[in-house]
């Protein structure tokens, strides 16, 4: 996929692999519509990506709340065009420290599947029909191992991932044919405040960082005409290019 001169979406975007796709994509030409829950955090990774030369808008909102989907795709539009590509990349963990499903309450599991699974949803169905009309597009669902592993005290967010796997693969069927791609790619482990909140006493110094992580998923992002649409991408085994 072409970057220079697209606009893209991406949520989660004000810390983390978002914040540096962001800056990645920037780099490469994109125009960017950053989208977070955090105010203060997402205009500072806008103010540091913009003092580098890119072209980057915030979007304060949450993707897990119905009533800021239709103004985070419609600002989108406004501020950087068209949406060719989006990442959906914010993500829910569930509660924190992590639960068996048990002791999970169902608002908890509610949460996670709001942002992790529906709000996916609707904001991919609010910009396909706009690639559709194009005839091409890219939308990148991030998703986890936890989808496809069983892991102990991860249930509500294993289950919302594994729900966004399958989601990306009817997508993909439904969409067949019209120039729109979607991907789920697993980026694995990274350093981030997220994997500090699920693994406190983990040693991070042996985790990528997001900078390292947002370079290879932007090579895959350029290589995306490679994989069928609908394909679930472990993004530790593709080699860099």
């Amino acid at each position: 996929m072409e970057l220079q001169g697209i606009g893209a979406l991406v949520t989660g975007a004000s810390s983390g692999l978002g914040e540096a796709l962001s800056w990645q994509l920037a780099r490469s030409g994109a125009r960017v519509a950053m989208v977070g829950r955090g105010e203060a955090r997402l205009f500072a990774a806008v103010q540091r990506i913009r003092t580098e030369g890119g072209d980057v808008h915030a979007i304060p909102g949450d993707v897990g709340l119905k009533e800021d989907i239709h103004r985070i795709a419609g600002s989108a539009a406004a501020l950087v065009g068209p949406v060719s590509l989006l990442v959906n990349n914010a993500s829910a963990l569930g509660p924190v420290p992590l639960q068996l499903l048990l002791d999970t309450e169902c608002e908890e599991l509610e949460r996670a599947l709001a942002v992790n699974l529906v709000g996916p949803f609707r904001l991919t169905k609010l910009v396909v029909g706009s690639m559709a009309l194009q005839g091409r597009g890219l939308v990148i669902n991030i998703t986890s191992d936890a989808s496809v592993n069983a892991y102990e005290r991860w249930g509500a967010y294993g289950a919302s991932k594994a729900a966004l796997d399958h989601l990306t693969r009817i997508w993909a069927a439904e969409l067949n044919a019209t120039g729109v791609k979607l991907l789920a790619v697993d980026p694995g482990e990274i350093d981030t405040p997220m994997h500090a909140d699920a693994m406190p006493d983990s040693d991070r110094s042996a985790l990528p960082s997001p900078s390292a992580v947002a370079e290879r998923l932007i090579a895959l992002i350029r290589r995306a005409e490679h994989w069928p649409s609908g394909t679930r991408i472990e993004l530790a085994k593709e080699a860099p290019r």
